[in-house]
């Protein structure tokens, strides 16, 4: 229900830029996932679209009105916060149906938002109970309850999950994201959990150290991250790294692995990106664990390890293998798999998923918009 654009945006406190530069559009009824570690601009960033922070420059625009300057009560946003922020004498019914009755709803429909909300957040049995009488969790869903209740123009959710238990949290993704739909809402929702934001998001905007680092779809920024600290902190488990060395072979770009001095043969594709960046000698090489293969060993464009730890996860198994230089290479196996603690192996790669980034930058060599 509204189109939130932010342009230029700094937030300093003193001598700390908490807000780098920050240039973000934000579509009508998108769910847009804020991502990235503790500390990196994100929450700052949603306390400045709900009003509550105002930012040291930029310009912030709700539905093309320029509301930069406007208190957080004007701006019909929602903000549920991490940490909730209940009135201990009214009890729980009273504490989610508070915005309605603020905004003169009359008392039958507030009856029915408020058991509608409730049943959703599996709390409609302690409606009486008044906070101090509720556990951590609970008050977390009665605070999440006052906020969901509104129909605002846009919802901000700064990690409203976070204190659940993790079954409780995984139906909740699901019935947060139902709710987004069906309210038509904007919905803007902060975490730090990779996969929390990859299950939610029709986008996702990767942040730190106060800067954007990349926005797009769980897709793009899974398949096409944009330097290393999306590679990195997108996956579970991450990107594999290898430290390579750009040489020529017959006129064609190779990398040769800086561990054992391997020569691995690269796509043309692959080897004309890396042609077209001649000032760029030392390359990172990334590539995901189910894009690594146990092959033969006389496999050509393979890399020789041992069994270092193998992981059962049910439907696969995780299997790290310790490469010459004690570089650890995680590898999707199948279930099945009957590798053991030091078997040695060759480990084989889809070519066609392999990302190279310039090891000095941390910049994508490879990445398109």
């Amino acid at each position: 229900m509204a189109d939130i654009v932010l342009k230029n945006i700094y937030k300093r406190f003193g001598d700390f830029t908490a807000v780098r530069n920050l240039d973000l559009e934000i579509r009508d009824k998108e769910f847009l996932v804020l991502l990235g570690p503790s500390g990196c601009g994100k929450t700052t960033t949603l306390r400045m679209i709900s009003g509550l922070e105002l930012p040291s420059d930029g310009q912030i625009l709700l539905d093309n009105e320029d509301v930069t300057q406007l208190r957080a009560s004007k701006r019909d946003i929602a903000f549920v916060f991490q940490l909730f922020a209940l009135y201990p004498h009214l009890s729980v019914y009273n504490n989610i149906a508070f915005p309605l009755k603020t905004q003169g709803v009359e008392k039958k429909q507030v009856e029915i938002e408020v058991q509608k909300i409730a049943k959703l957040l599996q709390i409609d049995h302690i409606l009486k109970r008044k906070p101090k009488q509720l556990a951590g969790g609970d008050l977390q869903r009665v605070a999440l309850g006052r906020g969901l209740i509104r129909q605002p123009k846009a919802m901000l959710l700064d990690e409203p999950i976070g204190t659940l238990d993790a079954k409780f949290r995984e139906e909740m993704r699901t019935e947060l994201k139902g709710l987004h739909i069906d309210s038509g809402s904007t919905t803007v929702y902060v975490t730090h959990d990779q996969v929390e934001a990859m299950d939610m998001g029709d986008r996702i905007a990767v942040m730190n150290h106060s800067v954007l680092q990349q926005i797009g779809t769980p897709y793009d920024v899974y398949s096409n991250p944009k330097n290393l600290f999306v590679a990195k902190f997108i996956g579970s488990p991450g990107m594999n790294f290898l430290d390579m060395e750009s040489v020529k072979n017959d006129g064609k770009a190779n990398l040769k692995f800086t561990g054992d001095g391997t020569e691995l043969v690269l796509p043309d594709i692959l080897g004309d990106k890396v042609n077209n960046k001649k000032d760029i000698k030392d390359i990172t090489w990334g590539i995901r664990p189910e894009d690594v293969s146990i092959v033969p060993e006389d496999e050509e464009d393979s890399l020789r390890g041992s069994v270092f730890v193998v992981e059962n996860m049910g439907n696969h198994k995780i299997i790290d293998v310790k490469l010459k230089d004690d570089t650890l290479i995680r590898v999707r196996a199948l279930p099945k798999s009957l590798l053991g603690i030091g078997d040695n192996v060759s480990l084989g790669f889809d070519m066609k998923m392999v990302r190279l980034f310039n090891t000095e930058s941390g910049e994508s060599i490879m990445y398109q918009e």
